[in-house]
């Protein structure tokens, strides 16, 4: 494994797969397919997670960014509809732009006086920042106009499971249980979402994905990865297990961050999507090895 990394250093940055022109498509399926198949990288991957990250409390997709194929799975079912958290916040932010002249606001986080999930301030907040630290009291104030008709556009656009029409507020930033997606059209949604990278607003919302690997709720991940960069949302969603937890823990990384070549979506049993940052960082980190 190690050595097939080390095939795709450009610059000195690992690559994972790498940017190699003709090297990669020889990688992929024969010339006479119109859709590549999964890279020998991703193959190799999917392997080494599925044999090391098999657990009873640990659930994870992995997919190849050019062409939205599962290389791995370890999740019963990944086509059922569960709350999901705050990885719809990208899409609702969308929405939101959509609605208002392409213009997200700027907003003071007063932490819980506000309906932050942190206790202390986030402070003056722009949409970056808002996805970096997954800002509740940001999107409290994002959604308070918003409708689910209004997510229609975006939920078509990007091929999500929709809201009901007359759903308001929190609920379209993923609190509660109202709103239930698929985590494998999750998935997909973030990479068609890299796919747009060049429209000005999804490209706030990629940025806010990348300082959340600095130094957002998905900052474990940055602190992981020692090649590369990554575009990372969190997010903390009620627990859908047949043993209940309070709360389960998701992440959404794609990587690198310049280059997407595949995608990784997390899921940890009874924690904080920060804290399921930290797995998925273990996960990344043991694909570089």
């Amino acid at each position: 494994m190690k050595r097939l990394v080390t095939l795709f250093l450009l610059g000195g940055i690992a690559l994972f797969p790498g940017r190699l022109g003709s090297a990669q498509s020889s990688m992929a399926s024969s010339s006479n397919s119109d859709v590549p198949s999964t890279s020998l990288f991703l193959q190799s991957a999917g392997s080494t997670l599925e044999r090391e990250f098999s657990t009873r409390d640990l659930s994870f997709l992995l997919l190849d960014a050019r062409t939205g194929n599962v290389a791995a799975s370890h999740w019963d079912d990944p086509e059922r509809r569960i709350p999901l958290g705050s990885l719809v916040k990208p899409f609702t932010a969308l929405a939101y732009a959509e609605t208002h002249d392409s213009k997200y606001p700027l907003h003071i986080c007063r932490g819980k006086a506000s309906g932050c999930w942190q206790s202390t301030p986030h402070g003056e907040l722009d949409i970056n920042s808002a996805i970096a630290f997954s800002c509740n009291s940001y999107f409290r104030a994002l959604t308070a106009h918003l409708t689910g008709e209004d997510m229609l556009p975006v939920t078509r656009r990007f091929d999500l499971d929709t809201p009901d029409a007359d759903l308001t507020g929190p609920a379209l930033m993923g609190l509660g249980v109202r709103w239930l997606v698929s985590p494998l059209r999750l998935a997909r949604a973030y990479l068609e979402l890299y796919r747009r990278r060049d429209q000005p607003v999804v490209r706030e919302v990629l940025a806010g994905m990348v300082q959340s690997a600095r130094v957002g709720t998905g900052s474990a991940i940055g602190r992981a990865l020692k090649h590369s960069g990554a575009m990372v949302k969190t997010g903390t969603a009620a627990c859908t297990h047949v043993r209940p937890a309070p709360a389960d823990g998701f992440v959404v990384a794609l990587v690198p961050a310049n280059d997407a070549q595949f995608l990784l979506l997390v899921r940890v049993h009874g924690v904080t999507g920060a804290t399921a940052a930290v797995t998925a960082g273990r996960m990344l980190s043991r694909l570089e090895d």
